[in-house]
């Protein structure tokens, strides 16, 4: 008769399971024994006295040699580095080797525990073993093997073999890149808090995940709960939090935050991403980029042994639009736009744009610049605007891109639009010279705004596009560039929310910045527009790596801002009901910043996109599909939050 057994408190009994035949070797890789050594400490040439050793790792790809002689790399934990074992059917003094028949029956990348005995080895002048370093001088013969784990004949893992991002965990341990990402970034994040906590007497202070949602200008992802009606929100930023900070006697705050933004994705963006956040009391936003600065060229010294120069270079807002035709330019690249609408015939201009009394804008590309060929410009600059990258700028409302290739050989060097006034001058200004392509780009004549111009934008285009095919070589090197001086207001748009006032302007940075000076205090009564904001954004090679500002420190002025300026309905001032008791309670004059540190280890390590340097990074539709996250809601999870699914309308 089987004996049962007694499931506890019910009283009830079932028939024992039956052991399936996993249990076993499961049971036997709970235990075993601890390394001896790690394989990196056998590089170099070490001393061999046949000694025992215990070796943790991955197996490799086995070569056999023979039915009785087989060799296997023995990868290392970290993937770092490989030593050779040596698997014989019998040792020397002819002991018989059981372990070397097993050994074939393990496929590569099984984690498994060696034990053997080192030996010398003549130093292979093979190559190292995908990115690994091989250890040259010993090698392992091979005793004992227990695998702790299978790895199944179904998965393909070869050299070769590209993982998709389903096998996020296989990318990462087939791609030394990625790996060496992750722990750079972890070297950087060290430096960070060691500068902050260490030498600047910052404190390292976490703020709530769960916040609440308020019209700070970015969409939020909200988290119901189980009592109706009421939900938190993911933050956008510790914005408030570190104020609160402020007025808490907390004089100098940071940390490595989590930040989530329901936000279209692009390259450099994700819903979840890490900012490095920093808030200073009693302190300007020039106490700010000062602190920032040192920290900066810290870890470009420490982690890519290379000096940025200091202090770091200025440049407003207006001049960085005016001249590069975007808030975040990239300086290496060179090609300043100009303003020339004075110097054209008005009959040039209503053949680039539909727009009355206009302004246009000229930069000069040299496509070549080591072969001055116009015909070489002709086919580059052809080819591109016939591209779909070009859609853009070929659709402008406002009028495309005039474009003109300076060529001597033609009348007016191929500038007869132009006249011979406006060529002339054009010459003097532009130094043209064979070659050349010259670009008119009209805009309406109106104050800048947002991020970018059409011309800015297509001075990258050309650029990238020039370098793709070999006709310019691609910048190395990091310019780093502090933008100050924006509005403190910029038009409000329908594509972001803003802060959802009335008056058809949004806080160009978030709405609890100050006005730079008393003069920009006196233009909120009289013309807003024109107010300037104490906000400042750290750009290196045209990556806006953060941004930070003076904040309103004052509850009237804070209130005013939003009354008043923005024209915030009561409702939604009530939602920062907590900030301004606090700024009430005598909150000293504060300022911060907050990088992007994705971005910021992205740009360090030439990475196109963050997701390079993100263990598991969401796709560009926001999703995790290794884990298959965002997940259906169920019936049982929608009754539970008191939640029903609107129809599609």
């Amino acid at each position: 008769m089987k004996k049962k057994r007694n499931l506890g408190a019910s009283g009830d009994t079932v028939q024992p399971l039956k052991e399936p035949p996993f249990f076993d070797t499961y049971k036997q890789s709970l235990s075993f024994p601890a390394v001896t050594h790690e394989i990196r400490d056998f590089l170099g040439s070490p001393e061999c006295s046949r000694e025992e050793v215990i070796l943790h790792g991955y197996l490799g790809v086995r070569a056999d040699l023979s039915k009785k002689l087989s060799f296997v790399p023995l990868l290392s934990k970290d993937l770092s580095h490989s030593i050779q074992i040596v698997s014989t059917a019998k040792s020397i003094a002819g002991r018989v080797y059981s372990v070397h028949e097993r050994l074939k029956t393990y496929e590569p990348n099984t984690p498994v525990v060696v034990r053997g005995v080192l030996k010398a080895r003549v130093p292979a002048a093979s190559k190292n073993l995908a990115d690994m370093e091989k250890i040259k001088a010993v090698e392992v013969e091979l005793w004992e093997v227990q695998p702790l784990n299978e790895f199944p004949k179904d998965i393909i893992a070869t050299p070769g073999t590209v993982f998709p991002p389903e096998q996020r965990h296989l990318q990462i341990r087939s791609d030394k890149s990625l790996r060496d990402a992750l722990v750079f970034r972890a070297k950087a994040a060290n430096i960070c808090r060691d500068e902050l906590s260490n030498f600047r007497a910052f404190t390292e202070i976490e703020t709530p995940i769960l916040f609440k949602s308020t019209p700070e200008g970015a969409r939020e992802f909200i988290v119901p709960t189980r009592r109706k009606g009421l939900a938190y929100a993911l933050p956008q930023s510790p914005q408030q939090f570190k104020q609160l900070l402020m007025g808490s006697g907390i004089s100098k705050y940071y940390q490595l935050a989590k930040c989530f933004r329901d936000e279209d994705l692009r390259a450099d963006r994700q819903p979840e991403f890490t900012q490095l956040d920093v808030e200073m009391s009693f302190a300007s936003g020039e106490d700010v980029m000062q602190c920032i600065e040192l920290l900066v060229k810290r870890l470009w010294k420490e982690m890519l042994d290379i000096t940025l120069p200091s202090p770091f270079p200025r440049m407003t807002y207006q001049q960085a639009m005016s001249r590069f035709g975007s808030d975040k330019p990239d300086i290496r690249i060179g090609m300043p736009i100009s303003r020339i609408d004075y110097l054209l015939p008005a009959d040039l201009v209503s053949k680039i744009t539909p727009l009355q009394n206009p302004i246009v804008d000229a930069l000069m590309f040299r496509a070549a610049p080591d072969e001055p060929d116009p015909n070489k410009t002709r086919t580059f600059i052809s080819n591109f605007m016939d591209s779909p990258e070009a859609a853009p700028f070929n659709d402008n409302p406002e009028g495309g891109p005039g474009i003109f290739i300076y060529d001597s050989k033609k009348p007016l060097q191929g500038l007869q639009s132009f006249g011979f006034e406006a060529t002339e001058e054009f010459e003097r200004l532009f130094e043209a010279e064979d070659g050349d392509l010259i670009i008119l780009q009209a805009r309406k004549d109106a104050s800048f705004s947002g991020g970018c111009i059409p011309l800015g934008n297509l001075r990258l285009a050309l650029h990238k596009a020039a370098v793709r095919n070999g006709y310019t070589e691609a910048h190395s090197g990091f310019e780093p560039l502090w933008i100050t001086d924006f509005p403190l207001f910029s038009p409000s748009n329908d594509t972001e929310p803003g802060q959802g006032g009335a008056a058809g302007l949004a806080s160009t940075h978030h709405p609890f910045t100050s006005p730079k000076s008393p003069e920009d205090v006196d233009l909120l009564l009289s013309d807003p527009s024109r107010a300037i904001g104490e906000h400042y954004d750290l750009v290196i090679n045209g990556v806006e790596l953060g941004g930070g500002s003076r904040r309103i420190h004052n509850a009237e002025m804070q209130k005013f801002i939003m009354r008043e300026i923005l024209q915030m309905s009561s409702e939604r001032i009530a939602e920062f009901a907590h900030l301004l008791e606090v700024l009430r309670a005598g909150c000293p004059p504060h300022a911060g910043i907050a990088l992007g540190f994705d971005r910021l280890i992205a740009v360090m390590l030439g990475k196109e996109s963050v997701r390079d340097v993100i263990a598991f990074p969401k796709s560009g539709k926001g999703e995790d599909l290794l884990v298959k996250s965002p997940g259906v809601m169920s019936e049982e999870i929608l009754k539970t939050y008191h939640l029903r699914l609107r129809e599609d309308e």
